[in-house]
């Protein structure tokens, strides 16, 4: 596949081949890559700890139990994220693992991802890039459908803010959320009260400033998400608006 990556995308690349370790390009700059929308996040996994990963880029930082080591740099606004591959187990919160632990694989560690659009990784080979993808997130790109990776349930039980992101982000794309996705969402709903309101808050205000903002906020109602944190807004819909111009 054809990717367009920038000199210190490749420079990442390149000095963890040279030092034997695996490395990929994962998460929304693979999806962004495949839609043809400009990557503004580069993230990549690894087989390389922490520890390692500081090794070859002194400067980088890390401060968190997850594995990931940020790296600034003039060519992002935002931070290059390179995190070890991992295992998360325990989820007492429903939002962040109570545990994790190396990984020692990239499929165990694209396995605990939220979507199968984001479960998908991209490997340099030579010259030339190849698409890691074993969960069909190419498919449901395709498609125009968000999908849980593996069991939704589980997914969402993990971290209950998934279920505002799947509705935010086919806001973003112009995307559905599949069917068996969506119902575990209404099931699941009442877990979003676990999470922290300003989290939510910024989720809802993303899927407002969408570029699909009414299949969001439809959406929202229609999983039940609406009645648990802005019940108030149920009793607005169907009431008709007698001055639509205002």
């Amino acid at each position: 596949m054809k990717v367009h990556i920038n000199e210190f995308v490749s420079e990442i690349l390149d000095k963890f081949e040279k030092k034997g370790y695996e490395i990929y390009i994962v998460g929304g700059a693979v999806r962004d890559e495949l839609t043809g929308r400009p990557v503004e996040d580069w993230d990549f996994t690894t087989n390389a700890t922490p520890e390692e990963i500081l090794k070859i880029f002194p400067d980088g930082f890390y401060d968190n139990i997850f594995g990931t080591v940020g790296i600034s740099h003039p060519s992002s606004k935002n931070p290059y994220e390179i995190t070890t591959f991992r295992h998360e187990s325990g989820y007492s919160d429903a939002r962040r693992p109570d545990k994790v632990e190396w990984g020692k694989s990239l499929d165990e560690d694209l396995g605990r991802r939220d979507f199968t659009i984001n479960a998908m990784a991209v490997k340099k080979v030579g010259g030339e890039f190849e698409l890691v993808d074993p969960f069909n997130g190419q498919k449901d790109l395709e498609k125009k459908l968000i999908r849980a990776v593996g069991d939704a349930h589980e997914r969402f039980s993990e971290d209950a803010l998934r279920m505002m992101r799947a509705i935010r982000i086919a806001a973003e794309l112009g995307f559905s959320v599949e069917e068996k996705t969506f119902d575990a969402i209404k099931k699941n709903a009442g877990l979003i009260n676990k999470i922290a309101k300003e989290r939510v808050k910024e989720e809802l205000f993303k899927i407002l400033s969408s570029p699909h903002p009414y299949e969001g906020i439809v959406a929202f109602r229609d999983s039940g998400l609406v009645q648990e944190i802005i019940p108030e807004l149920e009793k607005c819909f169907g009431v008709e608006q007698k001055s639509p111009g205002r």
